[in-house]
């Protein structure tokens, strides 16, 4: 193959010049991943797009061959997943990569999150890029949950029993809501059906999304650990071969650590009470969502009120939404903010605290600082963002990225 600078690339295999001339999409290949001029100065915190995209792909993988030995029936549900467990050629394996899978795909996405919020990946020109991210996180926490109902355990069954009886306490429509969810007056065999039903499809639905924001990704350009806009090609490098090696570096260093888990401490980040077929007559003496659900679990039980916690649980993701807009800062990148980079360290232990909250039973000090945690949860993005990026003096910015890693470097 040869290209240059500006004209549209000459493919030497005639084959694929054949199918490229009617259908390009070997063109759209070498400009949006192999000649794509990106940002010199990516650290490895840039790698957690890669990791989630391989862990979404390995997720579907995993999930569809599971779902060839599933049987969504509530008398033959748990015992199909001991069959898989225990019969299926393998399919320990299979069961443990995609149980463990979920929660190293959230590992990355928090990962991600939290990397978009501190070098302030949401700002203009990026909002709608960050929105669909937030899409995307929505999705996969509805995914995950009706994912965690289907082995037909005991934290299965009362787990979506406490959360979608949520829902009731909406005024004059909640209890309508619960009655579809349900699909009857009780999590039953309609409720398990339509679960595993929209858990089989929205993995599809989130690549979708996933097209999307990488299609937005790829308008702009990706944001810098420095927040600056590149200057000029010398600012920038081809995605491929950099970026490609240091994203398999990346996927390969994590899919170490996910293998750990998988071979040594598959039921780790579980729960016991799960390998308890469903009992509607034995309540769990202390019912917990999956870890990745716990913080917003523990605002949901901060709040004394039923609708009120639902409420704030659910306004702690919609907070994200207009995240862009409640940054006042002229600058996008913690690197340049002197105070507010501490505040989002603050904002990282807060979330840990409302998942060690989350945990643990609502008893004793647990209450107190949950509370304590939520309202400064709402206190950094409602009012310390606005108001500290109108009076923070940012540090000054750095003429170019070439300039700030060659004075690194140097």
């Amino acid at each position: 193959m040869a290209t240059s600078h500006g004209t549209p690339p000459v493919f030497n295999n005639k084959v694929i010049a054949w199918i490229d001339h009617r259908l390009p999409i070997f063109s759209y290949l070498e400009k949006e991943y192999h000649t794509f001029p990106t940002p010199r100065n990516f650290n490895y915190f840039w790698n957690f797009g890669a990791i989630a995209t391989v862990m979404l792909v390995l997720m579907i993988a995993t999930g569809v061959v599971l779902a060839t030995n599933y049987t969504p029936h509530t008398t033959m549900a748990f015992d199909s997943v001991e069959r898989i467990m225990r019969d299926v050629p393998q399919g320990w394996l299979i069961r443990y990569l995609h149980m463990n899978g979920a929660s190293f795909f959230f590992i990355a996405v928090y990962i991600h999150i939290f990397r978009g919020m501190y070098y302030g990946s949401y700002k203009s020109p990026r909002e709608l890029l960050w929105i669909l991210g937030v899409i995307i996180f929505l999705l996969m926490m509805a995914t995950a949950f009706m994912g965690y109902v289907l082995p037909w355990g005991q934290m299965s069954f009362w787990g979506a029993t406490v959360i979608t009886n949520l829902f009731s306490a909406i005024p004059v429509v909640g209890d309508s809501i619960v009655t579809w969810l349900w699909g009857g007056f009780a999590v039953e065999n309609p409720t398990l059906n339509r679960f595993y039903a929209l858990h089989y499809l929205l993995p599809f639905i989130i690549v979708a999304v996933v097209a999307l924001h990488v299609v937005a990704l790829h308008v702009h350009g990706s944001n810098n650990p420095l927040g600056i806009d590149p200057k000029g090609p010398q600012d920038t490098v081809p995605f491929h071969p950099y970026y490609t090696m240091k994203d398999g570096f990346g996927v390969v260093v994590f899919l170490i650590i996910y293998g750990a888990f998988v071979f040594f401490q598959p039921n780790y980040l579980g729960d016991a009470a799960n390998y308890i077929e469903a009992n509607p007559l034995v309540t769990p003496t202390h019912i917990v969502p999956e870890w990745y659900f716990l913080p917003f679990y523990a605002i949901l039980r901060a709040i004394p009120d039923k609708l009120g916690g639902v409420l704030a649980m659910f306004a702690a993701i919609g907070v994200l939404f207009v995240l862009p807009w409640l940054d006042t800062s002229r600058v996008r990148s913690c690197t340049f903010r002197p105070i507010y980079k501490w505040f989002m360290l603050v904002l990282v232990v807060d979330v840990i605290v409302l998942g060690v909250c989350g945990a643990n039973p609502p008893e004793g000090w647990y209450v107190p600082i949950a509370q304590l945690a939520t309202v400064y949860y709402f206190f950094h993005f409602l009012i310390l963002l606005p108001v500290l990026g109108k009076i923070e003096r940012p540090l000054p910015l750095p003429p170019s990225i070439a300039d700030a890693v060659l004075k690194k470097a140097g």
